[in-house]
């Protein structure tokens, strides 16, 4: 596909978000994620951080066998990683584990060690970001688990909506979603969890960045604590 016709296919994608965002407001989650498996069939994925399952699970009763991307960041706690596992093995999905394209060792001699601590922008890019930017390229939609009343940052978000960075259509069934709707969800369907939310853990990324939250914090609170930063960079 040459430049032009790659910009116009662009163009068309982000008009259609546009338009479906608009249109799929008000649309129950699985509607949402039924739209986006008719619309994009093989070139729809799934991201997962493993905190829970409930994305990965409605997105499998849409579209049985999706593809659901997980970042290995090198980072996460053994329960994540767990979490991920017994999502492959027991729901009708298709993990695939995206993996940065240096180990934590590689990054320690190139950096310095402990980079989380003294550039985390920097560390979420490499082991997060540049992975996923390289994984998407085969899809033209991935769907997210963000909801707006996890945090400010995150108040806006669309059902459907156009990422720019990336030139996808980005899908987040359960935006308007509370953590109510989410645990009531869990509890109907039986959706894996991570362990570490029983554990005070609202909001689960990588062990050296993430600390479990106190009464009356927002869901986020618990991600680079202390640090002024409240987003990966994956959606921002």
């Amino acid at each position: 596909m040459n430049d032009v016709d790659l910009t116009d296919r662009h163009a068309s994608l982000e008009a259609l978000a546009e338009r479906a965002g608009r249109e799929l407001e008000d649309a129950p989650a699985l509607d949402i994620l039924r739209w986006a498996a008719e619309t994009f069939g093989p070139r729809f994925c799934v991201t997962s951080s493993m905190e829970d399952a409930v994305v990965a699970h409605l997105a499998s009763r849409a579209l049985p066998g999706v593809d659901v991307v997980f970042l290995d960041t090198g980072y996460h706690f053994p329960e994540t990683i767990g979490t991920r596992d017994a999502v492959a093995a027991v729901m009708d999905v298709n993990v695939i584990t995206l993996t940065p394209r240096r180990s934590v060792a590689e990054q320690d001699a190139e950096h310095g060690p402990r980079l989380h601590d003294r550039d985390p922008d920097l560390c979420c890019a490499l082991r997060k970001v540049r992975p996923l930017e390289e994984g998407l390229v085969a899809y033209d939609a991935w769907a997210t688990g963000l909801r707006r009343d996890e945090s400010p940052t995150r108040a806006r978000t669309p059902v459907v909506g156009w990422d720019a960075r990336r030139r996808k259509v980005k899908v987040s069934p359960i935006a308007r979603w509370t953590q109510a709707d989410v645990d009531r969800y869990v509890e109907e369907h039986g959706v894996l969890t991570n362990p570490l939310l029983t554990e005070g853990y609202a909001s689960i990324g990588c062990a050296p960045c993430t600390r479990q939250v106190e009464d009356g914090e927002d869901a986020r609170a618990g991600r680079w604590s202390g640090r002024g930063k409240t987003e990966c960079g994956l959606h921002g």
